[in-house]
């Protein structure tokens, strides 16, 4: 390394020094025309959502107001409802409401890329991750960082061509994980764009001690950036989404991009400490409908 540039003394002497070996870039990584073709359908799915005036990122404002009675509302069928049914991969959730869970020991992000992802990318989602885990961490006051060392919430930023090294990689993190989750992943549909799993401690399912996202390296920069902000906040507890959620990520009509202030206020409700996880709905109503009231200024 150059550390500073002097003219040379009247004792120093130029000695030969030996000529570095060449440096050999590494081989590019190959493409496969199935990936390429996913890249090219997401580009058209976020220009089309915009041209739409949809995937937002102001996070709300006064064309989207809401009460404490709907933030109450959105809050139980988020926190308290699944998306999908519990260990049956895809299929939709038909059951009742369930425990309120949510993370008991710090949350330690990992961030790891497929081998299709090439190293300008990587700085940026790093560097999104590390802003958005700071922000989740203020927002509900619990112990969320990222961390190279025993992370415990693996987000994976990998494509198509990268499947192999992300299923060794899932069954290396979960060793016994459930085969319709694993399936899950084997075989994504085109119109998932991107997911998590969190898996609970031994005995208590309320109880989050891992989880695994995965974000399709072939989507754009808005999609990317959309994908990290809902599926970390999903797998922090807010498993569900809601059509009445609004303004809110934690819904499928894809009006927001980015978490918004609603979306802040409920991950604060799901880590206040009058809630406590495994608590049922019944238990905890008349407390989230306190808590909305304080958050929203007053009832309504």
């Amino acid at each position: 390394m150059l550390a500073a540039c002097a003219p040379l003394g009247q004792q120093d002497q130029i000695r030969p020094q030996p000529k570095p070996a060449a440096i050999v870039p590494p081989a590019p990584v190959r493409i496969s025309d199935g990936s390429r073709a996913l890249s090219t359908y997401f580009n058209r799915v976020q220009s089309d959502l915009l041209s739409q005036g949809l995937l937002r990122t102001d996070g709300g404002g006064p064309d989207t107001p809401f009460t404490a009675s709907d933030l109450a509302r959105n809050f139980e069928m988020i926190a308290f409802y699944d998306e999908y049914e519990r260990g049956a991969g895809l299929r939709n959730a038909r059951s009742g409401p369930g425990r309120l869970r949510r993370w008991g020991v710090p949350v330690r992000f990992g961030v790891e890329f497929g081998a299709t992802v090439p190293e300008d990318q990587r700085r940026i989602d790093r560097a999104n991750v590390r802003a958005y885990s700071r922000r989740l961490a203020r927002v509900t006051g619990h112990s969320i960082t990222v961390s190279d060392s025993n992370p415990n919430f693996h987000v994976l930023f990998m494509g198509e061509d990268d499947r192999p090294q992300m299923l060794r990689r899932v069954r290396q993190i979960v060793p016994n994980i459930n085969p319709a989750s694993l399936n899950i992943l084997r075989d994504i549909p085109r119109s998932i764009h991107c997911l998590v799993i969190a898996f609970s401690a031994t005995g208590n399912d309320s109880d989050y001690r891992e989880a695994i996202a995965l974000v399709r390296a072939e989507h754009p920069d808005l999609l990317r950036k959309s994908c990290i902000h809902e599926e970390l906040a999903q797998g922090l507890g807010l498993a569900n989404d809601s059509p009445h959620a609004r303004p809110s990520i934690f819904n499928d009509d894809d009006e927001f991009a980015l978490l918004t202030r609603h979306d802040e206020l409920l991950l604060k409700m799901l880590y206040d400490r009058r809630l406590q996880a495994g608590m049922s709905l019944q238990q905890a109503d008349p407390i989230v409908r306190q808590i909305a009231e304080e958050l929203a200024g007053g009832p309504s």
